[in-house]
């Protein structure tokens, strides 16, 4: 049983009773044996039973809730939450097959959306990637490696807890294996058809943006179904080019990918080869530029250059309430000039990862772009992530992706 007590101050146990799972440290009256990431039981004023979570004090969010229910946290609970979170995403998941075909790679355990705080687990084929975000994680992700082992068969754990938000648990970046073997350069997975070289080791998130699985397979069906010949797709923000090799699939389009990073582009290119795309006369299936993506699109109005699909999915802007403003004059500068490149009759695909940007905000922001842009929008489709990326109802924040398919005229 958990030996620390936290006392709520009277009146501010609402959210804990609708089950949010964050206690943040003004709704805290005193705590009692609590020590940095144990477990400790949270109670009202007067005493009464709320949750049950772990403590850090170092955290603005002090204690992250594990349960609502007056249970033991032992391992046959973590045991029991772990295998919960990887059955959601339907059985056949938990199982893989080892050779040197391309493995499927989705998101196994989504942190709070899962019931389980400050833990993210994706499996890429034959290895499992594991993020530990907050101190009570840290300590026991020895523990959850070895249950993951067992439930969810891999070649190896690997570990990319080497994020910055990490920081604001008094923690250190820190990076690599949990179990078994230390995976390859690169992990060659498959999605939607189409193989990817992922980089767990040292790639953005833990190697690959899964959140737009879903994203990605629908601009492969419209790139199928609405363009008779050749296409032009501008792909922004486009990492190892997943967005841009949907294009290449279609035979008839030509992708241009636009990163800062020179790295992220010899992969998106590494990608493209891998598919055996069609090669220009420069070796190259599609234009991949390394720029400042404000400053490209800024230059490519000036250009008067045209594209019939463009996919803006920038990394996230706001971190928190007070970056809002800032935030939303950078998604605006974005979308109003991809307004100004899409040829009439095409279609715009742009997304906020920016969770302190609500999908109401980001879409009015977009409206704002519009209007100024002098162009006519339909939505088509409001976008998130895929079913493995769930959303715990009680828990807003859990939907940090949020994006528009529009056509623009």
């Amino acid at each position: 049983m958990a030996d620390g007590i936290v006392t709520i101050k009277k009146g501010r146990e609402k959210p804990i009773i609708q089950q949010h799972p964050w206690i943040f440290s003004g709704a805290i009256e005193n705590a009692k044996d609590a020590s940095p990431g144990d477990i400790v039981t949270v109670v009202k004023h007067d005493g009464t039973f709320l949750a049950r979570g772990y403590w850090n004090a170092k955290s603005q969010i002090q204690v992250r809730i594990l349960t609502w229910h007056d249970e033991p946290i032992d391992e046959d609970w973590w045991r029991r939450m772990l295998r919960r979170a990887i059955e959601g995403r339907g059985i056949k998941n938990i199982a893989y097959e080892r050779g040197d075909a391309p493995q499927s790679a989705y998101r196994m355990v989504n942190a709070e959306n899962d019931f389980l705080s400050g833990l993210v687990v994706d499996r890429y084929g034959e290895w499992l990637v594991l993020q530990a975000l907050t101190l009570g994680i840290d300590n026991r992700k020895g523990m959850i490696a070895r249950i993951l082992s067992e439930i969810a068969p891999s070649r190896g754990i690997y570990e990319r807890s080497d994020v910055d938000v990490r920081g604001k648990e008094g923690l250190k970046p820190e990076k690599g294996v949990l179990f078994g073997e230390e995976p390859p350069e690169h992990i060659i997975i498959q999605e939607h058809g189409i193989k990817f070289h992922v980089d767990v080791r040292d790639g953005h998130k833990t190697g690959f943006y899964l959140d737009q699985t879903d994203n990605r397979g629908l601009l492969n069906n419209l790139l199928s179904s609405d363009f008779d010949g050749p296409c032009r797709l501008l792909n922004l923000f486009s990492y190892t080019g997943g967005f841009g090799l949907q294009a290449l699939a279609t035979g008839g389009a030509h992708g241009v990918d636009i990163d800062s990073s020179h790295a992220a582009l010899e992969l998106a290119e590494k990608n493209a080869q891998l598919n055996g795309f069609h090669l220009n006369e420069h070796g190259q299936s599609a234009d991949y530029i390394q720029a400042d993506v404000f400053e490209y699109l800024h230059d490519a109005v000036t250009r008067g250059e045209e594209y019939d699909i463009i996919v803006c999915d920038p990394p996230k802007f706001a971190f928190n309430a007070q970056q809002v403003d800032k935030a939303a004059r950078g998604y605006k500068d974005l979308n109003l000039n991809a307004f100004k490149l899409i040829k009439s009759g095409g279609y715009l695909m742009t997304f906020s990862c920016s969770g302190a940007i609500s999908a109401d905000l980001f879409q009015k922001i977009v409206f704002g772009a519009l209007a100024d842009s002098g162009r006519q929008a339909q939505i088509l489709k409001h976008l998130g992530p895929g079913d493995d990326h769930p959303v715990a109802l009680t828990f807003p924040e859990g939907a940090y992706l949020k994006g528009l398919l529009l056509r623009v005229y």
